[in-house]
């Protein structure tokens, strides 16, 4: 038996509301979920933390290098702000040269932990100088991203994990430490960035071409602003994300620049002064708060931010 057209108009409409009223759910719930836009990280509260740094390393023979007072004063610094903040704090020891060496790792509640995004920096400089540049910056950077991810109380759907490693300078021994102490845990890592140098004074931006994924979140953030970006190749092996690609984890990152010579291309590209070293104070005592350039700091500081919002949802 066949039904009539009014009952007919009365089952379509109902059924046309219901339509609309799922779509509007499932377009309510896709706005819910969608990850939210990495915050704005203020350069000024970096170049705060590096000031602090420089004052660490004035009141301790100038230097903040493994196995010195000032290292120690650095490491207690950047866990009492991560402390503070809600942050799962541990400080690793090792043993290098004779001397006391410290990791500092820091977890932030909840996300999937078998799928870990990790962040680091070097925290040591070299025994001639206080090390703002390096790597005070890199350090100073993701500490400023994480106590962004705790004020905006992110909850990622992958655990978020930040390390500051000690004695870089005589060869990874920090982060070659830790890496070995992850045994089969090194599967739980997603990815691992690193950012050594980010705040040259004769800046280049360059983003880590070890991983195709890593690289393309960089890259894409850079496009946005319309910064060009090359390759990095200078710190190839000489940095910590060695041990951790050497484990098989997916590595990426930024650099500013050492020691290497600007081109005239690439002067043109970003600026500064061809002929002459990225950074001239590499490894010098003159690398010193004056020895950064404030817009590579906020770019690349930035991009840090961009990219763990964006790999950790």
């Amino acid at each position: 038996m066949t039904r009539t057209a009014r009952t007919r108009r009365l089952t379509l409409a109902t059924g046309a509301c219901a339509a609309v009223v799922g779509l509007l759910g499932v377009a309510a719930s896709a706005q819910a979920t969608a990850p939210t836009a990495a915050p704005d990280i203020p350069v000024a509260d970096v170049k705060a933390d590096l000031a602090k740094f420089q004052s660490i390393a004035d009141a301790n023979d100038g230097t903040r290098a493994h196995g010195t007072a000032g290292y120690q004063q650095s490491i207690d610094y950047v866990k009492g702000k991560l402390d503070a903040a809600g942050f799962t704090t541990k400080v690793q020891e090792f043993s290098s040269g004779g001397a006391k060496g410290y990791n500092l790792i820091a977890d932030w509640p909840g996300g999937d932990e078998s799928k870990t995004v990790m962040s680091g920096a070097h925290l040591d400089s070299v025994p001639a100088g206080p090390g703002i540049n390096d790597n005070g910056s890199g350090s100073a950077g993701i500490l400023e991203v994480a106590l962004a991810v705790a004020k905006a109380d992110l909850k990622p759907a992958k655990h978020l994990r930040f390390g500051w490693w000690g004695d870089e300078e005589d060869g990874m021994i920090g982060s070659s430490h830790y890496v070995d102490s992850l045994g089969a845990d090194t599967a739980k890592l997603d990815s691992y960035l690193n950012f050594d140098m980010i705040g040259s004074p004769n800046p280049g931006y360059f983003v880590y071409d070890d991983d195709a994924r890593l690289e393309k979140v960089f890259k894409d953030w850079f496009t946005t602003k319309n910064i060009a970006t090359e390759k990095e190749t200078e710190g190839d092996g000489r940095s910590d994300h060695a041990p951790f690609k050497d484990a098989g984890v997916p590595v990426g990152g930024l650099f500013s620049g050492a020691d290497y010579i600007k081109t005239d291309a690439q002067a043109k590209a970003w600026g500064g002064e061809a002929g002459k070293a990225f950074d001239a104070c590499y490894h010098e005592s003159c690398d010193t708060a004056k020895n950064i350039d404030d817009t590579a700091l906020d770019n690349h500081t930035d991009a840090i931010a961009h990219a763990v919002w964006e790999l950790s949802s």
